[in-house]
Protein backbone atom coordinates (compact mmCIF):
# COMPACT_ATOMS: atom_id res chain seq x y z
CA UNK A 1 0.00 0.00 0.00
CA UNK A 2 2.91 2.68 0.83
CA UNK A 3 3.82 2.13 -2.96
CA UNK A 4 0.38 3.56 -3.98
CA UNK A 5 0.29 6.75 -2.05
CA UNK A 6 3.29 7.37 -2.59
CA UNK A 7 2.78 7.31 -6.19
CA UNK A 8 -0.54 9.13 -6.04
CA UNK A 9 1.30 12.10 -4.36
CA UNK A 10 3.70 11.98 -7.02
CA UNK A 11 1.16 12.54 -9.83
CA UNK A 12 -0.69 15.06 -7.72
CA UNK A 13 2.77 17.33 -7.95
CA UNK A 14 2.96 16.57 -11.39
CA UNK A 15 -0.30 17.62 -11.80
CA UNK A 16 -0.09 20.97 -9.40
CA UNK A 17 3.17 21.42 -11.41
CA UNK A 18 1.70 21.79 -14.68
CA UNK A 19 -1.24 23.73 -13.60
CA UNK A 20 1.21 26.17 -12.07
CA UNK A 21 3.21 26.38 -15.42
CA UNK A 22 0.24 26.57 -17.52
CA UNK A 23 -0.76 29.25 -15.61
CA UNK A 24 2.54 31.03 -15.92
CA UNK A 25 2.99 30.24 -19.47
CA UNK A 26 -0.94 31.90 -19.94
CA UNK A 27 0.14 35.21 -18.08
CA UNK A 28 3.19 35.55 -19.51
CA UNK A 29 1.80 35.22 -23.03
CA UNK A 30 -0.70 37.61 -22.03
CA UNK A 31 1.34 40.62 -20.91
CA UNK A 32 3.60 39.99 -23.93
CA UNK A 33 0.70 40.77 -26.09
CA UNK A 34 -0.15 43.94 -24.03
CA UNK A 35 3.37 44.98 -24.15
CA UNK A 36 3.67 44.28 -28.25
CA UNK A 37 0.99 46.27 -28.30
CA UNK A 38 1.48 49.20 -26.47
CA UNK A 39 4.81 49.16 -27.89
CA UNK A 40 3.53 50.20 -31.44
CA UNK A 41 2.91 53.56 -30.17
CA UNK A 42 4.84 54.00 -27.47
CA UNK A 43 8.10 54.10 -29.81
CA UNK A 44 7.25 57.22 -31.28
CA UNK A 45 6.37 58.98 -27.89
CA UNK A 46 8.87 57.58 -25.55
CA UNK A 47 11.90 57.76 -28.51
CA UNK A 48 11.43 61.16 -29.56
CA UNK A 49 15.05 61.99 -30.65
CA UNK A 50 15.01 63.23 -34.45
CA UNK A 51 11.10 62.74 -34.48
CA UNK A 52 9.01 66.18 -35.21
CA UNK A 53 7.36 67.82 -32.08
CA UNK A 54 5.15 70.42 -32.07
CA UNK A 55 1.38 71.47 -30.74
CA UNK A 56 -2.36 70.73 -32.50
CA UNK A 57 -4.92 72.91 -31.84
CA UNK A 58 -8.23 70.47 -32.04
CA UNK A 59 -10.41 72.25 -33.96
CA UNK A 60 -12.74 69.51 -35.63
CA UNK A 61 -13.83 65.81 -33.89
CA UNK A 62 -15.51 63.37 -36.33
CA UNK A 63 -16.47 59.31 -34.61
CA UNK A 64 -13.10 58.60 -34.47
CA UNK A 65 -10.26 61.02 -34.54
CA UNK A 66 -9.87 64.49 -34.59
CA UNK A 67 -7.92 66.80 -36.77
CA UNK A 68 -6.43 70.30 -36.50
CA UNK A 69 -3.16 72.17 -37.53
CA UNK A 70 0.05 71.30 -36.20
CA UNK A 71 2.51 74.40 -35.48
CA UNK A 72 5.82 72.69 -34.91
CA UNK A 73 8.30 73.27 -32.04
CA UNK A 74 11.64 71.17 -33.24
CA UNK A 75 14.33 71.81 -35.53
CA UNK A 76 13.78 70.38 -38.98
CA UNK A 77 9.51 69.73 -38.48
CA UNK A 78 7.28 71.43 -40.88
CA UNK A 79 3.85 73.14 -40.12
CA UNK A 80 1.24 71.40 -41.29
CA UNK A 81 -2.31 73.07 -42.24
CA UNK A 82 -4.19 69.69 -40.90
CA UNK A 83 -3.07 66.52 -38.76
CA UNK A 84 -5.27 63.71 -37.38
CA UNK A 85 -5.11 62.54 -33.58
CA UNK A 86 -7.25 59.95 -32.53
CA UNK A 87 -10.36 60.52 -30.93
CA UNK A 88 -10.68 59.83 -27.24
CA UNK A 89 -11.83 60.99 -23.94
CA UNK A 90 -8.52 63.19 -23.32
CA UNK A 91 -9.02 64.21 -26.76
CA UNK A 92 -11.78 67.85 -27.13
CA UNK A 93 -11.92 70.49 -29.36
CA UNK A 94 -10.46 73.81 -28.75
CA UNK A 95 -8.17 72.27 -26.81
CA UNK A 96 -3.97 72.79 -27.34
CA UNK A 97 -1.99 69.27 -27.10
CA UNK A 98 1.67 68.31 -27.29
CA UNK A 99 2.28 65.97 -30.07
CA UNK A 100 4.65 63.94 -32.17
CA UNK A 101 3.77 63.20 -35.61
CA UNK A 102 4.34 59.39 -36.82
CA UNK A 103 6.91 59.23 -39.48
CA UNK A 104 5.58 59.45 -42.84
CA UNK A 105 2.06 60.37 -42.21
CA UNK A 106 -0.05 63.39 -41.27
CA UNK A 107 -0.82 61.19 -37.79
CA UNK A 108 -0.16 62.52 -34.20
CA UNK A 109 0.41 61.10 -30.63
CA UNK A 110 0.36 62.88 -27.49
CA UNK A 111 3.31 63.54 -26.09
CA UNK A 112 4.99 63.98 -22.54
CA UNK A 113 3.76 62.26 -19.53
CA UNK A 114 0.20 62.06 -20.84
CA UNK A 115 1.13 60.63 -23.76
CA UNK A 116 3.27 57.44 -22.45
CA UNK A 117 1.35 56.57 -19.94
CA UNK A 118 -2.05 56.42 -22.82
CA UNK A 119 0.34 54.58 -24.75
CA UNK A 120 0.87 52.29 -21.83
CA UNK A 121 -2.60 51.40 -21.58
CA UNK A 122 -2.72 47.97 -23.45
CA UNK A 123 -0.15 47.03 -20.86
CA UNK A 124 -2.19 47.74 -18.12
CA UNK A 125 -4.63 45.81 -19.51
CA UNK A 126 -2.93 42.95 -19.84
CA UNK A 127 -1.37 43.29 -16.54
CA UNK A 128 -4.91 43.26 -14.90
CA UNK A 129 -5.95 40.38 -16.98
CA UNK A 130 -2.87 38.21 -16.49
CA UNK A 131 -3.24 39.23 -12.50
CA UNK A 132 -6.51 37.32 -12.66
CA UNK A 133 -4.89 34.04 -14.60
CA UNK A 134 -2.45 34.29 -11.58
CA UNK A 135 -4.87 34.72 -9.38
CA UNK A 136 -5.35 30.58 -8.81
CA UNK A 137 -2.17 30.09 -7.12
CA UNK A 138 0.71 32.60 -7.08
CA UNK A 139 1.17 35.54 -4.95
CA UNK A 140 2.44 37.42 -8.09
CA UNK A 141 -1.42 38.37 -8.72
CA UNK A 142 -1.74 41.16 -6.18
CA UNK A 143 1.51 42.73 -7.61
CA UNK A 144 0.29 42.23 -11.73
CA UNK A 145 -3.08 43.67 -10.66
CA UNK A 146 -1.43 46.72 -8.43
CA UNK A 147 0.96 47.40 -11.21
CA UNK A 148 -1.92 47.14 -13.90
CA UNK A 149 -4.59 49.21 -11.58
CA UNK A 150 -1.66 51.88 -11.06
CA UNK A 151 -0.80 51.98 -14.94
CA UNK A 152 -4.39 52.84 -15.85
CA UNK A 153 -5.23 55.04 -13.35
CA UNK A 154 -2.13 57.30 -13.88
CA UNK A 155 -2.91 57.26 -17.63
CA UNK A 156 -6.28 58.71 -17.35
CA UNK A 157 -5.89 60.87 -13.99
CA UNK A 158 -2.50 63.03 -16.52
CA UNK A 159 -4.97 62.76 -19.71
Amino acid sequence: MPSAVSSSQGAVAVLRFGRLAAMGAVAVLIVVAGAWGSWGTAQYVMLTKGRERGTIEVTRCGADTCTGPFTPVSPGARARGSVVIDKSVAVKRGQTYAVIVKPGSDAVLRSGPAGVLYAWVPLGGALLLASVVVAGGLRAAWVLAGAGVALLTAAFALL
